[in-house]
């Protein structure tokens, strides 16, 4: 039997602390069927509030200049600016991860700073190595 390469997770859990009444009355939003789940309702109650702000939401990635979505950061563009003599800024919405060819000295020495809004998933050495840019 071959084995497949885990598929990275392209969801973040977070907890929500919801009054008993709200809580019901999703639940009774489940139970008649509009909702498959407790999730599903909080998935689509937030892209609704996404989609509202929008406008707001585009013009603040433009002014912040923020990739948005997966932003991977490799070895080739680490020792690029190492070898520019430029350090590397990353800004992100969604998810950063860095590739697993860098090493903890090659990110220390090409990261300027990181901001994620969202999650960064690096080994814990790398996290540690940038500690300190990290935003």
């Amino acid at each position: 039997m071959a084995e497949t390469a885990k598929k990275p997770d392209d969801t973040e859990k977070i907890t929500v602390n919801v009054g008993y009444v709200d809580l019901g009355r999703v639940d009774l939003l489940v139970s008649e069927g509009f909702y498959s789940n407790r999730s599903d309702f909080i998935r689509t109650a937030i892209r609704k509030q996404l989609e509202t702000h929008r406008d707001a939401l585009d013009r603040s990635l433009a002014r912040r200049t923020l990739d948005l979505g997966l932003r991977e950061i490799s070895r080739a563009e680490l020792e690029s600016a190492l070898a520019r003599g430029t350090p590397l800024h990353v800004r992100v919405v969604g998810l950063a991860r860095f590739a697993a060819d860098v090493t903890p000295d090659l990110a220390s020495q090409a990261i300027g700073s990181i901001t994620v809004l969202g999650a960064l998933q690096a080994p814990p050495a790398i996290r540690s190595a940038i500690a300190d840019r990290i935003r």
